[in-house]
């Protein structure tokens, strides 16, 4: 399966995912909407990295903010704005091609908050390589802003089937390869040979975070389907979604 073909389709992939459900739930508290008068200077502006066909974009935007949409696919940001040109959302979402580690084109504190959902933090490989998205990340966002972020748990691993065999063997690969670490796997994905997919422990992505500048203000673990908040730990978490703010030195 293409790149055209994913992201043609990629909504209707997603559509039955719990996990959409719950983040956009979680985005309505934090960002619950902004009144505007859709000029440039008084519109909140969200920067959504890994942004796909639009998903969460499309949402802000409609509570009245001002969202650049990040994605390293060409046809992913055609997909998302010619769906904001339907919606008559083309003065709000605006589209950027990057590589989430490479995000210089963005001017230090040029936007007020972030969001990266669905993992994609996850899909960076390399501990440095993601720490350098979350260091890009407190440049451009501006004091106090906040960033939410959602990543898959490690430890579900173990409830998968032959899973406790992937940790051990991704734990020994650790210890004798510089570059694999610990949680990281490639597997097949909506036809896609090798998706490369890093998961976190809590104490591994807090660390992250606070080692580039954020504080994390909120931390909610999942249920394993991604359909609401748990309350259990290990095994039990299939990720965790996080609101941070931005403590970096730019503040």
């Amino acid at each position: 399966m293409n790149e055209r073909t994913i992201a043609d389709h990629y909504d209707s992939f997603v559509a039955d995912t719990p996990l959409c459900a719950l983040d956009q739930a979680v985005l309505k508290e934090v960002f619950p909407g902004t009144i505007s008068d859709d000029s440039r200077e008084s519109m909140t502006s969200i920067v959504d990295l890994g942004c796909g066909s639009g998903r969460v974009a499309m949402e802000l935007a409609h509570r009245g903010y001002r969202v650049v949409g990040v994605d390293l696919s060409q046809r992913m940001l055609e997909v998302m704005m010619a769906k904001a040109s339907q919606q008559q959302l083309q003065e709000r979402i605006h589209a950027v091609r990057a590589n989430l580690v490479q995000l210089d084109c963005f001017a230090d504190q040029s936007i007020d908050h972030a969001v990266c959902l669905f993992s994609t933090l996850g899909m960076i490989q390399g501990r440095e390589n993601r720490q350098q998205m979350l260091r890009h990340v407190a440049r451009v966002v501006r004091p106090q802003g906040r960033f939410v972020l959602h990543v898959h748990n490690r430890w579900s691993a173990l409830v998968e089937p032959a899973g406790w065999r992937s940790l051990v063997r991704s734990w020994v690969k650790s210890r004798w390869q510089s570059d694999h670490e610990f949680g990281d796997s490639v597997y097949q994905y909506r036809g896609l040979e090798k998706m490369f997919m890093h998961r976190f422990s809590r104490r591994e992505l807090i660390a992250n975070l606070q080692a580039t500048q954020w504080g994390v203000a909120e931390f909610h673990s999942l249920s394993i389907d991604g359909a609401s908040i748990a309350t259990g730990s290990g095994s039990r978490v299939g990720g965790f979604i996080v609101v941070a703010e931005n403590h970096s030195a730019h503040a």
